[in-house]
């Protein structure tokens, strides 16, 4: 089947394709610029003059706008369609990097984060929206996972290749670069992507396709099963965004005496046991047709690695390189809530449901990173290397115990959420 719309006569798998490309290249570069500061934060601290409460909020201003734009960036989605609204937040999030990147002051530099952070809140919604509208329903789960891999090749992109890349030239130039990347990938993003497929427009009205901002979130939040998902998923991605976002690379460092370069490279297989395991698990689901027992032993897995990671000390290092990848491999099992929270609601209703979900996830990413430097800062001895404050390893463990205990409480919750299965989710009018 061709799709004969603008620009020139792309067939329809083939268009399908490119545009899952596209979105999952925002969801690349959205990670990248979310986990950069991880390896920048004695370099921030020294060039800001901040201690560990001031760098967990510079780092959380990405948070803070990601988690106040997630319902309306799902909203505006379902509602304006993702072709214009994700343009704009490609470019949104560019013209963060430069404000990060010019930045003088700690506030101006919080600024830029939140503007990054602002168009970063569009990405996941975006690409799953946009998976429902060109993909069979049937693919959702490991077209999810497969976008996490992407996604999470940025996070490894953001790691240790941007360490290197900072040590050849200044931190702000690169992020300069980063910005200018975006850019272009918000020309691309326009010249090519189209809403929804020629099969969705003929076989998927459901229901009227512009609807009340008022009454699809509202189906939403009466539904109980959007709560207990979205706080699963929160808890589960707070290790991994406390952990490999921001602490983990100077931690390691610390703790097994590497090099900050070596550190970032471990660190990275969090990212890359990710980008292999989502796919993975959404592929194995669909097949096992159950879905909320993989996301039990995924969890578990994943709070046994990392409570090894923390705790045990004078761990080998290829011990200790297999444990971060077996807690990035495990806890993404977690996308599988994104999944469900899909099955319990119409295709109309996928961005805001999606980003319902998401703003949990961005709630706790925003509140433990500050956490963290608040306890580092409270358990800091005075140690200072070229005007940046070094936390002891201590410290850190007392700083990381609120990851195993998220992790716990995911378990529990677990317990209160009801399975679904790879089904396309019935027709349902709105209220």
């Amino acid at each position: 089947m061709a799709n004969t719309s603008h620009p020139g006569k792309l067939a329809y798998p083939l268009r399908a394709w490119l545009i899952w490309l596209l979105s999952a290249l925002f969801m690349f570069y959205k990670y990248a610029l979310e986990v950069s500061p991880s390896v920048m934060t004695e370099t921030l601290m020294k060039t800001f003059s901040i201690n560990g409460v001031d760098l967990g909020n510079l780092a959380a201003s990405y948070f803070y706008a990601y988690l106040l734009l997630q319902i309306p960036a799902g909203l505006l989605l379902d509602y304006f369609g993702p072709r214009k609204t994700t343009t704009i937040a490609i470019a949104l999030c560019a013209v963060g990097s430069f404000a990060f990147a010019y930045a003088n002051s700690l506030f101006a530099a919080c600024a830029g984060r939140f503007l990054t952070g602002a168009g970063a809140a569009f990405a996941a919604l975006n690409c799953l929206k946009l998976i429902a509208n060109w993909f069979p329903f049937r693919l959702f789960a490991f077209m999810a996972g497969l976008m996490m891999t992407v996604a999470m090749l940025g996070a490894v992109g953001g790691q240790a290749p941007l360490s290197a890349f900072i040590e050849r030239i200044q931190w702000r130039n690169a992020i300069e670069i980063i910005g200018f990347g975006g850019l272009c990938l918000a020309v691309l993003f326009w010249i090519f992507v189209r809403d929804q497929s020629p099969d969705h427009i003929r076989e998927r009205h459901i229901a009227p396709p512009k609807t009340s901002f008022g009454s699809g979130l509202k189906t939403i939040l009466m539904n109980a099963q959007s709560w207990w998902l979205s706080l699963y998923s929160g808890l589960a991605f707070a290790p991994v965004i406390v952990f490999g976002g921001l602490w983990g690379v100077s931690f390691l460092s610390e703790a097994f005496s590497l090099s900050k370069n070596l550190s970032a490279q471990m660190v990275s297989l969090i990212f890359v046991g990710f980008a292999i395991g989502a796919p993975i698990f959404g592929w194995f689901s669909d097949w096992l047709g159950r879905r909320r027992i993989i996301m039990f032993w995924g969890t578990l897995l994943s709070l046994f690695s990392i409570s090894l990671i923390i705790y045990v000390p004078s761990l080998a290092f290829y011990h200790l390189a297999l444990l971060l990848f077996l807690f990035g491999f495990s806890i993404s099992s977690f996308l599988l809530s994104f999944t469900m929270i899909c099955e319990i609601h119409t295709p109309l209703l996928a961005a805001t449901a999606i980003g319902f979900m998401n703003a949990f996830d961005a709630l706790l990413g925003a509140f433990s990173d500050p956490l963290a430097g608040k306890i580092l800062d409270s358990a800091w001895d005075g140690t200072l290397v070229e005007g940046a404050r070094v936390f002891s390893v201590s410290a850190y463990k007392t700083a990381f115990t609120t990851l195993p205990i998220y992790l716990i409480v995911c378990l529990l919750a677990l317990f209160k959420i009801q399975e679904t299965s790879p089904k396309p989710p019935r027709p349902a009018s709105l209220p």
